[in-house]
This record gives C-alpha cells, structure tokens and sequence, in this order.
C-alpha cells in the first residue's frame, strides 16, 4: 500500500480498517521540546516534522467568560496572574507543570449567575482571520482537522470553579452543575456550528472532559448519568449529525463508563492512562470494532529505551489489529524522555505499526 496521508489514514482507522501503518499523535511538554532542542532537535524545525509524525490540526473558539487577564506577580521562577476564566493561579518557570489555584471568581451559584452573562455566542469568539488561511492549506496538505472547544465536567473543574467547589456543587446543588455544563457545551457547539455554516467542514469534533483518578471515577457513576452524561449525548449527536466523528480526552481511571460511553455512541477515547488504571487491551478485545483507542503506552516507561521496547512489543501488534488505534502515550510527554529514546520509539511503532 502506498504512503497514506494523516487524513487517509485516519478515515480508515475510525472506519475499523487497516491502512499503511498505525497513526502517531502526541503532546510534548514545552519543557521536553527545550530539552530536545539541546539534544539534536534542529533549529527551526518542529518535533512532528522532524519524525514524520500525522499531521493532525485543531482550531476552536473561545468559551471562557472572558475575564480581563491580570499579571499579580512575576519573578524568575514563577509568576502569578488571574485568567480569562477567573483563576488566580501561580504557574513555575521554566519547568512545565501543573498549575497552583489560589482563587476562583466563580465559586458558588451566584457567582456564576454574573459570569453566565458573559457565555454569549458572539463571532467574535473565533479566529476567523486566522481559520481562514489555514484551512485551505491543511486541507491541501491532507491533514486531520479536529474541532475543539473548551467545555465539559473537566473545564468547569480545573479552567473555572476547582474541584472541591464543582464536587460539592455535584452533591448539594447538582442543577447549578448542570446548569454550568450545559452551557459551556451549547456555546462551544454554536460556535463549531457557526464554523460549519462558514463552509469549515472538519473532520472530528474533541472535547476534554477529565473525569477520573488513579483510583477510578471523581464522582459515583449515578451522578455521570444524571449531571454528566446528557451534555456528552449532546456532543456526540452533533458529530454524527454533521457526518462526523466524536473523540473524547479523559484522564484518569473511567473503565467503569467505558461501555456506557461506547453506547451512547462515543468515536474515539483517549489517552487510556496506565498509570491510573485504564486496561486499553481489554477494551480492545471488548469493542475494538465500536470503539478507536488512542494512548494506552505508560510513559514512565520511556524514560529507558527498553523499558518502552518492551511494552511496545508485547501490546502494539494487537492493539493495532483491524485499525482502531492510534499510537500515542497515556497522557503527554514529559521532559525526562530524551531525545534519542523518543527517536527510537517513534522508529519501532513504525516498524512494529506497520501494515505492510
């Protein structure tokens, strides 16, 4: 089979079909890049480019409340500002890492009543100027475009009210929940809409919805179905509406849900983390004709060559049966992977990856 583009490819493999060789997605951290860069990363060339990796594209609108961004204090080492969600948060430099919450503008429901005003649909929420330069061209490169907008039980938690409050929320106060739920996903789905009509015809909508622990789900599988499980309907029926597919980004530990989710008519899942749990070849062997699997390689492993090797060979030549996968780590690439040990990696899921 000839070389397939990142398009091609992936038509096939959400279609359950073997192709040229599995797809490659990924996400380094800033601090990884740096990193790299020293390591033999050439100057001026992106990591994707430089390991021929699938060209995949996002573009989405911005479903904050749009509070004005305040720089509180900058040093070498870190700096704290509030942003456009209203938290306060103290993020450290020049390491990537999580971010500290220090505050939150939204915090209770009357908190939100105020922001809620803000959630209007307008046009100007996307980049229209730059989406109209840079479709034509992805789709003159064969590229995989993906809708992406912000919203979700995960972008209420760690981008708007924090944990604790949106837990709490979830037992004493569950409709002011789903009342911030439902409204982040019918802005970030307008504004796809207004994309749509605009003639921008992509080719999978994605949401980051965070909903697990190392332990297993943040909140009872009862709760999923009342507050959670309607806004995600919800989403994956606009994609199918639109000839489309729908991926869903959760971390954590959501085995539970998965079959749930497969019914409700779910796509794609990722990033399958190992670290807290999630069993990608048992749900391989459960739905891989329903369902196309993304991650699922513990990336502590990749700190070693051959610790990775040997991961990778004892789950990639079955996870990669009949299509339905996408090779990629169970969350993100952190900067204790070197450059030379990612090299080899990409190198043997190509090898190991490939249909021929």
């Amino acid at each position: 089979m000839k070389n397939l583009t990142t398009h091609e490819r992936f038509k096939r493999v959400y279609a359950h079909q073997e192709g040229d060789r599995v797809p490659i997605v990924d996400h380094p951290w800033e601090s990884t890049i740096l990193r790299w860069q020293k390591e033999g990363l050439p100057a001026g060339k992106g990591w994707r480019e430089h390991f021929d990796l699938d060209n995949v594209v996002a573009f989405g609108g911005d479903t904050s409340p749009r509070f004005e961004r305040v720089v509180i204090e900058e040093t070498d080492s870190y700096i704290i500002e509030r942003d456009a969600w209203g938290i306060t948060k103290k993020n450290f430099k020049p390491t990537t890492s999580t971010p500290l919450d220090m505050e939150f503008a939204i915090h209770d429901p009357d908190t939100w009543a105020q922001a809620k005003k803000r959630l209007t649909p307008t046009r100007d929420r996307m980049p229209w100027d730059w989406i109209k330069t840079a479709f034509p061209q992805w789709r003159k490169d064969g590229a995989w475009i993906v809708g992406s907008c912000w919203f979700g039980y995960d972008i209420v938690n760690a981008r708007m009210v924090g944990t604790e409050n949106v837990l709490y929320g979830m037992a004493d106060n569950p409709e002011w929940v789903k009342d911030m739920l439902d409204t982040l996903c019918d802005l970030g789905l307008e504004l796809m809409e207004m994309a749509w009509q605009e003639g921008y015809h992509f080719d999978e909508l994605q949401w980051y919805d965070d909903m697990g622990y190392r332990n297993g789900m943040l909140f009872s599988k009862t709760m999923w179905r009342e507050i959670v499980r309607p806004y995600q309907q919800r989403t994956i029926d606009w994609a199918h509406s639109h000839g489309i597919v729908a991926q869903m980004h959760s971390c954590g530990n959501i085995m539970e849900i998965v079959p749930e989710l497969v019914e409700l008519g779910l796509d794609g899942l990722n990033p399958f983390e190992v670290k807290a749990g999630m069993d990608i070849l048992g749900t391989k062997r459960r739905f891989g004709d329903r369902l196309t699997m993304q991650g699922g390689f513990d990336v502590r492993n990749w700190e070693s060559f051959e610790a990775a090797e040997a991961e990778l060979r004892a789950k990639l030549p079955e996870l990669k049966k009949n299509g339905g996968y996408i090779f990629g780590s169970d969350h993100s690439i952190p900067h204790h992977v070197s450059f030379d040990t990612m090299s080899k990696i990409i190198a043997l899921v190509k090898d190991i990856g490939s249909y021929r």
